[in-house]
């Protein structure tokens, strides 16, 4: 089935057709590293984990690369606060970034470019658009003109005027325009930089993703994707570059935003001090948890963030999970699993992970009804195979029922004895002794089903 998929640029959904079905590109902006990101944060890098793997399915070869920022004025000022070089900084939070990303679940990309490996592609780049007649130098400075590109402002969909008017733009005497943006400036002795024709200097944050773009993917991308608050200046200035430096081709064949992450209605700020870090979430809540509840919403539509959506997401997740456990004697080729075709035609249509989702839990339902062990495995396939596909129900469930916030405080080994004691007891018809024993593992946090295959436990989760 076509995979359709709603294009920024020309604000209808088109169903995509790849430069080369060979090899699909797509560009994901990646995080600037001088801090643990934020939840907000991690939407776009799940959701275009769901689109990359729809992608793999669908194509023999996809190039996805996500970069890291590792140069920039927030960058240097932590550098500088700390009394150490930005190495030390943005090592350190590429490394969490990577490690918070992979608890939720989103598999490596396959290119993660970094900025300041790219210094001498980007100063090839703008030397291109200033041989072009697009940028200029200015005391020490490169700048992009921005009436150099006359159809500057059709990603946003407004004038250009009218995009300034509303954007912070700093105001400059070596400037033709105020709109007139950064590709290069200059850095002094205490700040990182680069030899170039125009001094030592550093990159404008706009030109690192066009020259890391161009340099992995090629000239013309498939999908470029990001945050909406992206979509200007920064994606707006990425198409007026990279389209001036390749002799007006175009940049991006397919451009898809991701809505914001909100808080009771209010966006995510650190100035109304209601951003919260991956990193601290990761400690406080089960991560598949919040990668689904980062998949509840459609993609490009606002999502609002709060401690009962979370729940929420942990009690699906809970009777998910149950049904698997239930079938935990039902054996299925997990390397070869069936994809339902319910699941793919909702990813296909505008990568619709909230209805992708209800038919999940669809399959959940008829693999709780299924009698007999051909359907029965059926049913656990299929059910495994759309967890798969969105990155959810990859976990053993016992595991996911045993996990908690903190899981060192979990005394696996007391358990199991207070478990014995318990089923000791009721073979000795010693009621009052279970029922305490139960008591006493809910002190704990730690609930327990006794069925047919036995006493299970798992730890509530809060």
């Amino acid at each position: 089935m076509p995979i359709s998929l709603h294009n920024s640029l020309t604000r209808r959904v088109e169903t995509f057709t790849p430069l080369d079905p060979n090899r699909v590109t797509m560009y994901l902006c990646g995080p600037t590293v001088y801090n643990y990101v934020h939840i907000g944060n991690a939407r776009g890098p799940v959701v275009f984990d769901v689109l990359a793997r729809l992608l793999r399915r669908h194509y023999p070869h996809v190039v996805y690369a996500r970069n890291i920022t590792d140069v920039d004025d927030k960058i240097n000022a932590a550098a500088q606060q700390l009394g150490v070089g930005i190495e030390s900084i943005t090592g350190r939070y590429t490394q969490a970034y990577r490690e918070d990303m992979a608890a939720l679940g989103i598999a490596p990309p396959d290119v993660e470019p970094h900025a300041t490996a790219h210094i001498p592609q980007i100063i090839t780049m703008i030397e291109r658009l200033i041989a072009g007649g697009h940028a200029y130098a200015a005391e020490g400075h490169v700048l992009f003109e921005v009436d150099s590109f006359p159809a500057y402002g059709a990603l946003s969909g407004r004038d250009p005027e009218e995009l300034l008017a509303g954007a912070r733009v700093e105001i400059a005497p070596y400037k033709k325009s105020p709109g007139d943006f950064v590709l290069w400036k200059p850095s002094t002795p205490d700040l990182p930089g680069w030899d170039s024709p125009w001094g030592r200097g550093r990159p404008g944050w706009h030109i690192e993703c066009s020259a890391m773009s161009e340099a992995h993917l090629g000239d013309t991308i498939d999908i470029h994707a990001g945050g909406v608050d992206l979509q200007f200046p920064h994606h707006e200035n990425e198409i007026a570059q990279s389209t001036c430096a390749h002799g007006g081709k175009v940049f991006a064949r397919c451009w898809m935003h991701n809505g914001m992450l909100t808080f009771s209605g209010r966006k995510m700020s650190k100035s109304l001090g209601n951003v919260m870090l991956v990193h601290e979430l990761l400690k406080q809540h089960p991560p598949e948890a919040l990668r689904l509840l980062l998949l509840r919403g459609h993609y490009r539509q606002p999502l609002d963030w709060s401690e009962s959506a979370v729940a929420q997401a942990i009690s699906t997740l809970d009777g998910w999970y149950r049904v698997l456990r239930d079938l935990v004697d039902i054996e299925v080729d997990t390397g070869h699993l069936p994809i339902p075709a319910t699941v793919e035609a909702a990813l296909c249509d505008d990568l619709n992970t909230p209805q992708a989702l209800a038919e999940l839990s669809q399959l959940a339902d008829a693999a709780r009804q299924a009698v007999g062990d051909d359907a029965r495995r059926e049913a656990k396939a299929a059910l495994l195979g759309a967890g798969a596909l969105l990155g959810l129900l990859q976990q053993d469930p016992e595991s996911w029922f045993k996990q908690a916030g903190d899981a060192s405080e979990v005394d696996e080994a007391r358990i199991e004895a207070l478990l014995e004691e318990r089923r000791a007891a009721r073979a000795a018809r010693d009621f009052k002794r279970a029922d305490a024993i139960r008591e006493e593992l809910t002190a704990m946090g730690i609930a327990i089903e006794d069925g047919a295959q036995g006493t299970r436990w798992s730890v509530v989760k809060g």
